[in-house]
């Protein structure tokens, strides 16, 4: 069993480069995908190539070309009759409101006059016509109801009524004069924005706008590949391989090593049972055993068998007095586990 070797980690800048060679394809794919010719009964739309431009990603110095589309509108007869009146229709009104917006300069140089004067002293005249008799009636019935009740003209309750009555009569003439007010500067305003509303909306009606038709297409996209993520995904996989190799390998190192903890351990094939290869280290053969009974301690251990090292290398294996062979681990692997 040899000493696994480390993955070998991906190049971010490789990785970046395939990435964007992948993204660029898609990319160009779905371009592809997604330029579908459509044609109805109110005319077409059709993609053509026009040529293409490069492109040179920073990080590979790869150079793509990239396509360049046109997309061509084409209205069927009736609809581009439709559409040539409509913009005779709206150039007119861009013509008219080019020509009323010349006046705009000096008018919006006028300031805005909110004096409503004469509006007021009309109110007033009306006010005068149609309140002043209703209100005279009304001083009449009071008295007439002040007298009938006994409370005499010139008393404090006389006078609380009549101050309440003039009062009531101011609030009714104050109330005329600010409807009037409010009214007439309505008016002024309505008057100083009828030619800055005239031209908007003729504006508006000049707008040029983009002829719809037919339905939507079904078209289909492809996703991106993450090229990336399955880079680093093979990356840790061959590292969790890797990290279990290790475990492997040094779980039967420290089965080589722990034999009590002597590095000198008996390895003579004589002394043993069970024996199963297992693998391979540092050129020498491995091998799963159990000592026979008296020699250990009848659990399984790995390690080599001296008569195979003493065929390699015999300065490693010595003899033990009861004439068993034993093997200098220490010895057998100092030149590190390969």
């Amino acid at each position: 069993m040899g000493k696994p070797k480390a993955p070998k980690a991906p190049d971010p800048k490789e990785t970046a480069a395939a990435q964007t060679g992948t993204n660029v394809t898609t990319a160009l794919a779905n371009a592809q995908l997604g330029n579908v010719n459509q044609y109805g009964p109110d005319g077409s739309v059709v993609y053509s190539t026009t040529g293409s431009k490069s492109f040179t990603d920073p990080t590979s110095g790869a150079t793509y070309n990239i396509p360049q589309y046109n997309q061509t509108t084409t209205l069927s007869q009736q609809q581009q009759a439709i559409k040539d009146q409509s913009d005779a229709a709206s150039l007119n009104l861009g013509t008219i409101a080019n020509q009323q917006s010349n006046f705009l300069k000096d008018y919006l140089a006028k300031p805005v006059s909110l004096d409503t004067q004469a509006t007021e002293a009309r109110t007033m005249d009306l006010a005068n016509q149609r309140l002043a008799p209703l209100i005279a009636q009304r001083d009449e019935d009071l008295r007439t109801r002040l007298a009938n009740q006994g409370i005499k003209a010139g008393s404090d309750a006389y006078s609380r009524e009549q101050n309440t009555f003039n009062q009531g009569t101011n609030d009714a003439y104050n109330q005329l004069i600010l409807q009037g007010h409010g009214q007439a500067v309505q008016d002024i305003l309505t008057e100083r924005n009828q030619p800055l509303n005239e031209i908007s909306a003729l504006m508006s009606g000049s707008q040029v706008s983009t002829p719809q038709f037919g339905a939507g297409t079904n078209q289909p996209s492809l996703p991106n590949v993450d090229y990336a993520g399955m880079v680093d995904q093979n990356y840790q996989n061959q590292l969790g391989a890797y990290n279990t190799q290790m475990q492997q390998s040094n779980g039967i190192i420290g089965g080589l090593f722990g034999l009590g903890g002597k590095l000198i351990g008996l390895s003579d094939e004589r002394a043993k049972k069970e024996i199963e290869p297992v693998g391979e280290m540092a050129g020498h053969k491995l091998y799963s055993f159990k000592y026979k009974k008296g020699k250990g301690d009848g659990k399984r251990h790995v390690g080599v068998m001296a008569q195979d090292v003493e065929k390699k290398r015999p300065d490693a294996v010595s003899e033990r007095k009861d004439g068993l062979k034993q093997v200098n681990y220490g010895k057998l692997f100092a030149a590190g586990v390969k």
